[in-house]
């Protein structure tokens, strides 16, 4: 894996064929070379980065280039999808076979998407508005476990979210090489992990290895979290080299589709941790 998640793992070609977004040497490691060689914007074969203009340091933006704007528009529409989604799973009161389906759903059109050399945006707002569905439905489910439960988690995800941001733009959090090779390993092994706990739980009944349940529960929904919020920092960092070296304008919707499952896969780890403190009380 070469990103923050698997939407910005295979790089960008525009209309000309050219790949990449941005080749550019990052300050301070020119002896070094790109410590960002995983980043998909990093490509040498990137047309943008020859001699091209540094569109963050007051150069005029260019036509069909992505911008924050872009980004930030992209985004709210995926998120409000999630929410509109997740509205409806709740109140219908939709049974929670429906609720995995939308989720397979969901899971069907993101690795679609993941694939895909372009970005589609309905097959992007088809993830949101299913994975919306999904979320409304689990979390009213832990709602009747732990009463209020989504909302802290809501409130959670949006301080770890804002957390994080301050934390990358004032350089506590460095996206470097070393970052997303420790990040990479970390996830994979947090996935396989899940994996031998749903399998044990599945077979053996009960929570599996216990890994979602009492101080094992916390410890395991704190790494969780963590982890979300490391994806959600590299993130921004492919955000900010794309606007930085010109991506075209369509990586906006990928953008936006990276943050949005960060932001998922915060809110259901912090749905997770907050069910169990709550039932701990």
């Amino acid at each position: 894996m070469r990103s923050s998640n698997p939407v910005f793992s295979r790089g960008w070609r525009d209309s000309n064929g050219h790949a990449g977004f941005n080749a550019g040497p990052q300050a301070g490691t020119a002896a070094q070379g790109n410590p960002y060689a995983g980043n998909p914007y990093a490509q040498p074969t990137n047309p943008y980065a020859q001699g091209g203009p540094d569109l963050r340091q007051g150069a005029p933006a260019q036509p069909g280039r992505m911008t924050m704007d872009d980004v930030v528009m992209r985004t709210a529409m995926t998120l409000g999808l999630v929410i509109v989604g997740a509205a409806f799973g709740w109140a219908t009161d939709l049974p929670p076979m429906l609720g995995f389906g939308a989720a397979i759903v969901a899971a069907v059109l993101a690795i679609v998407q993941t694939f895909k050399a372009t970005p589609s945006p309905a097959l992007i707002l088809g993830y949101a508005l299913f994975e919306g569905v999904f979320l409304g439905v689990v979390s009213k489910a832990y709602n009747h476990y732990a009463d209020g439960a989504p909302v802290q988690a809501v409130l959670g995800t949006m301080a770890v979210a804002v957390g994080t941001l301050i934390a990358y733009k004032t350089g506590l959090i460095r996206v470097n090489n070393r970052f997303y090779r420790v990040v990479t390993a970390a996830a994979i092994g947090f996935f396989l992990l899940m994996m031998v706990n749903l399998l044990f739980a599945a077979f053996g009944g009960g929570d599996g290895l216990g890994l979602r349940s009492g101080a094992l529960g916390i410890g395991v929904g704190v790494i969780g979290v963590l982890l979300g919020a490391a994806y959600l920092a590299m993130d921004f960092k492919e955000i900010e080299d794309g606007v930085r070296y010109g991506a075209p304008r369509p990586a906006s919707w990928k953008a936006a589709f990276g943050l949005t499952m960060s932001l998922v896969w915060i809110y259901l780890e912090m749905l997770r941790l907050v069910s169990i403190l709550n039932g701990d009380d």
